[in-house]
């Protein structure tokens, strides 16, 4: 459960990770110094406040002229700084009148409860420097205001501003470092995406800490060695292309100066299909190989010249297409499109595209009414020159069709999924981020 609220990229994971225990451990700080230290200094303040009142107020009570009881209220201001007075006849209020922002008002009343014996009412509200408290004695109300940082310690609220200051401040240099650690590593990962999608990115340069740097490195590396790896077997696929269509042309040739017989016809045939083998493995290499520049253009037009290639254009049906701007390499994605249209108008009577966006990703999909393919095997069928047994050994072909289609789609960051059409047959689906 607890996964499902915590954050998913990695910047929000390095700053919970630094930035929560700064806060954790203000926290404890601050638990620690309100339950230990200001609530013992508390507690001693009220203590002291409500053991002068009750000195105050016995001395008051013991006066018994307006002269004597001055005495003891000048003596009160000028040595305990608590102004008194006296209102005879006076009744304390039935219920205190507490500050909702004074975390001390259970205290303050625990000790005055304990060294008075006799009712008492106090005021946390009404004034910001004083606090008011009143006793009830047999003549009338005794009213004391001492003042406010004597009865609670008031430091409390500068301690947690200055606990909330540092921590903003430690956690805004903290967010500011792992912005810049993790900007190296989100550039790092659209480098590595760009290069997977065809798209190369010169322009990167390793950067951040150490560990990001090597990182970095070893992605330079790695693609340098793949692109040569990818030249060299461009080269070599020109290279057998020559060499292995010299000697099919000298067969052919002699082949045709040869009477028409049977085994003649039939080395023309074994011919033809070496020489359609090679062209079909020739492309398939060529589109897993290409590493043309990425243009900008529609998916739809895409589609709809698809559709007009098409010789037999009554069985296909084109769905309306939105507008579908996309970012790649024109011609791989028109041949896997083909490829699809044309293995569903090769196994079927009907066959039915569309395009549509689905949050970040565009799907073309083709529909057909055909034979379908089992789910059990449709992991196989993209292995490169694997052709079903039953229906579809009898067409022509050699089995790269669905595999160019998945390297095409692979080679744009995305992939192709198999499933079961509405009409009955083969539902393909090329997903596409974008």
């Amino acid at each position: 459960m607890l996964k499902r609220f915590l954050p998913k990229s990695l910047y929000g994971r390095v700053a919970l990770i630094v930035i929560l225990p700064i806060f954790l451990m203000q926290s404890v700080i601050t638990y620690v110094f309100f339950d230990r230290h200001w609530d013992t200094v508390t507690a001693n303040q009220s203590a002291n406040i409500a053991g002068q009142i009750t000195l105050l107020t016995r001395l008051f009570e013991e006066a018994r002229t307006d002269e004597e009881r001055a005495k003891v209220g000048k003596m009160a201001f000028e040595d305990l700084d608590i102004s008194t007075r006296f209102e005879p006849g006076n009744a304390i209020p039935e219920r205190n009148k507490l500050s909702p922002f004074n975390l001390y008002n259970k205290t303050l009343n625990r000790q005055l409860a304990e060294e008075l014996n006799r009712p008492f009412w106090f005021d946390t509200k009404s004034w910001p420097v004083y606090v008011e408290i009143r006793v009830q004695t047999n003549e009338g109300a005794l009213v004391f205001l001492p003042f406010r940082d004597r009865v609670f310690a008031t430091t409390g609220p500068v301690f947690v501003l200055w606990l909330i200051g540092t921590s903003l401040l430690l956690g805004s240099i903290a967010i500011v470092f792992l912005r810049n650690q993790v900007r190296s590593i989100l550039r790092l990962a659209t480098a590595a995406e760009a290069f997977g999608r065809g798209r190369d990115m010169p322009e990167f340069r390793p950067s951040g800490a150490t560990e990001v740097r090597r990182a970095g490195r070893a992605f330079i590396a790695m693609r340098e060695r793949l692109k040569r790896q990818i030249d060299q077997r461009t080269i070599m696929l020109a290279g057998v292309s020559h060499d292995l269509r010299t000697p099919l042309t000298r067969m052919k040739l002699a082949l045709a100066m040869l009477p028409d017989t049977a085994d003649a016809d039939e080395l023309k045939r074994d011919v033809a299909e070496m020489e359609k083998m090679i062209d079909s493995y020739l492309d398939f290499a060529s589109d897993i190989a290409s590493t043309g520049v990425p243009e900008q253009f529609d998916l739809g037009d895409l589609i709809v010249e698809v559709v007009e290639d098409v010789d037999d254009p009554q069985r296909l049906t084109m769905r309306e297409l939105p507008l579908l701007p996309f970012e790649g390499r024109r011609a791989p994605l028109k041949r896997a499109i083909a490829n699809l249209v044309g293995n569903g108008l090769k196994y079927a009577n009907k066959v039915e595209i569309s395009a549509e966006r689905r949050g970040s990703y565009v799907e073309i999909i083709v529909d057909d009414d055909g034979p379908g393919i089992p789910e059990a095997r449709r992991r196989e069928v993209f292995k490169p020159f694997f052709r079903l047994d039953e229906a579809r050994s009898r067409h022509d072909g050699v089995g790269l069709g669905l595999s160019i289609v998945r390297e095409v789609a692979r080679s744009h960051g995305g992939d192709v999924i198999l499933g079961d059409a509405p009409q009955g047959g083969l539902r393909a689906t090329i997903k596409l981020p974008g």
